[in-house]
């Protein structure tokens, strides 16, 4: 489950998600010290600027359903790769504060730590009520608005797949396995922390010996899969999903040993200029509507569980049940120990 601190403290922390998903309805006002637990009574306008990893045919598809149920607002959107995102928002914190309102990006351990560091306002949107318990912070800072997912993937010619993560180290894909970068890319910096706890550290070196391919993100995995260059590889369904349908020649795998959810949260700044508008814009990206969209032309899982999975995959449910478990361990891991894993990953791959 989402969670910070010590275990001892999860029955608290439990307790005041609950208190805020009870006062969810009436927009209770952020944690900030200025504010107060009422419900905001102003209509919401004016500016509000998110900061996003979602891709930009998705964020073309919302513009429409937010212009629609919010019109006195103007959402503005800061759009690129997660790394990116961060380099932006650090250096606009290192500046003085951000302008963004709202945050959502593909990196699950950036919200960790600015909740820890008191950056992030306290609020649930009531749309997120259905969504599983572990994918909501329990002291309800932030929550999942999208959900991506990384799964093997592999050559449609391929004779004999690979059943599981692990199996990628074996000596039948020497020199065919394709890798996305963890120091470069977000979603394959959080799949790697699941393989070093599951696997342990020296599983990269292993794949080394096995001449695995580093190749950036998943754009550059998915090109030297169709280029040849690979005949299996680790890479998010979203892509594998959006390529297929294009005609490319690669099939998907759900491993035995469980896919790598990566949630896409949203939270929003406990500096917001605009937060009664920044609610209102949360509020509509978690409703059904906007849901929906996240599914198709996403390709991603809502995390309403009425929606249907992607392109006839499973739904969220099912996908939950098949992926690896998150944990206040692996969070820990993620947050304050990440650099030292980027370190052995690149120490493995540099032999």
């Amino acid at each position: 489950m989402w969670a910070k601190g010590a275990h001892t403290v999860r029955a608290v922390a439990a307790q005041t998600l609950l208190s805020v998903l009870v006062l969810a309805s009436c927009r209770i006002e952020s944690a900030a010290p200025a504010t107060t637990a009422a419900c905001a009574s102003s209509s919401p306008a004016g500016d509000v600027w998110i900061y996003t990893s979602m891709y930009r045919h998705v964020l073309d598809a919302l513009d429409p359903v937010l212009k629609s149920e919010l019109p006195a607002v103007q959402v503005h959107w800061f759009q690129a790769g997660s790394e990116k995102v961060l380099s932006r928002l650090e250096a606009e914190l290192s500046a003085g504060g951000t302008q963004a309102d709202l945050l959502a990006t593909s990196d699950p351990f950036l919200y960790a730590r600015l909740s820890r560091e008191g950056r992030l306002a306290r609020y649930v949107s009531p749309n997120a009520l259905r969504a599983p318990r572990e994918l909501v912070d329990l002291d309800g800072t932030y929550a999942a608005l999208r959900l991506s997912t990384m799964v093997l993937v592999h050559r449609r010619d391929l004779a004999s797949p690979p059943e599981s993560f692990a199996s990628l180290s074996d000596a039948r894909f020497k020199s065919e396995v394709a890798l996305g970068d963890p120091l470069t890319s977000g979603t394959a910096f959080t799949w790697a922390v699941f393989m070093e706890h599951a696997l342990g550290a020296d599983w990269f070196g292993k794949l080394r010996a096995n001449e695995a391919r580093v190749a950036g993100g998943n754009a550059a995995v998915l090109q030297k899969l169709e280029g040849g260059e690979a005949t299996v590889g680790v890479l998010l369904l979203e892509n594998a999903l959006a390529a297929k349908a294009k005609g490319s020649p690669i099939e998907t795998v759900w491993p035995s040993d469980g896919a790598v959810v990566i949630p896409g949260f949203i939270g929003m700044f406990a500096s917001s200029r605009n937060p009664v508008a920044a609610r209102a814009v949360y509020d509509v990206l978690m409703s059904p509507k906007a849901q929906a969209l996240i599914v198709a032309p996403g390709d991603m899982h809502a995390i309403d569980p009425r929606q249907p999975g992607p392109r006839g995959e499973r739904g969220l449910d099912e996908l939950m049940k098949s992926s690896q478990r998150w944990t206040p361990e692996l969070l820990e891991r993620g947050e304050r120990d990440g650099a030292n894993l980027k370190a052995a990953f690149a120490e493995a791959f540099a032999k």
